[in-house]
């Protein structure tokens, strides 16, 4: 298996365990290299993919929210969070191509999640890929309002 691949693993396994407790990720990171093994190089990439992750969580989560059509945040799987979150965080942060990471996190989904996961992750990803940068600050402001326009419309219903 490839370094990245397997980094992009550990640090998805984290991920996870800090959704789960919202614990110091340095404090994850220390626990789950006690069971782990792993080059020196896989472990470096591994915690630098998590710490970006769980240090812009608000920020990817409002990226995802603003392209998962119909879907809130906290109703997808934790699961799916942390590959959406892992591989937005890497295109953000790294140089890595934007399809690799794409490719990636769908092997991540078909391994860890659901069967519906995967097409479910390479939309949301496929649409943040060929959005310019500027357009996820626009889509959220979009999210938002047709959020608050449908809440005005359910309160005009009663």
């Amino acid at each position: 298996m490839a370094l990245r691949r397997k980094s992009r693993e550990f640090a998805l396994q984290m991920l996870f365990q800090w959704e789960m407790g919202k614990q110091d990720p340095s404090r994850i990171e220390a626990g789950f290299w006690q069971n782990a093994r792993a080059q020196k190089s896989t472990r470096e990439f591994a915690n630098q993919l998590f710490e970006n992750a769980a240090a812009r969580s608000a920020e990817l989560d409002k990226v995802i929210t603003s392209y998962a059509r119909n879907w809130r945040i906290e109703r997808m799987p934790a699961i799916d969070r942390a590959i959406l979150r892992l591989a937005i965080s890497e295109m953000r942060t790294t140089g890595t191509p934007g399809k690799v990471i794409v490719n990636e996190a769908i092997e991540l989904a078909k391994t860890f999640s659901s069967e519906d996961s995967a097409p479910f992750i390479n939309g949301i990803l496929d649409a943040v890929l060929k959005a310019p940068p500027e357009q996820a600050g626009q889509d959220e402001k979009a999210a938002k309002g047709a959020k608050s326009g449908e809440a005005g419309k359910r309160e005009a219903g009663k």
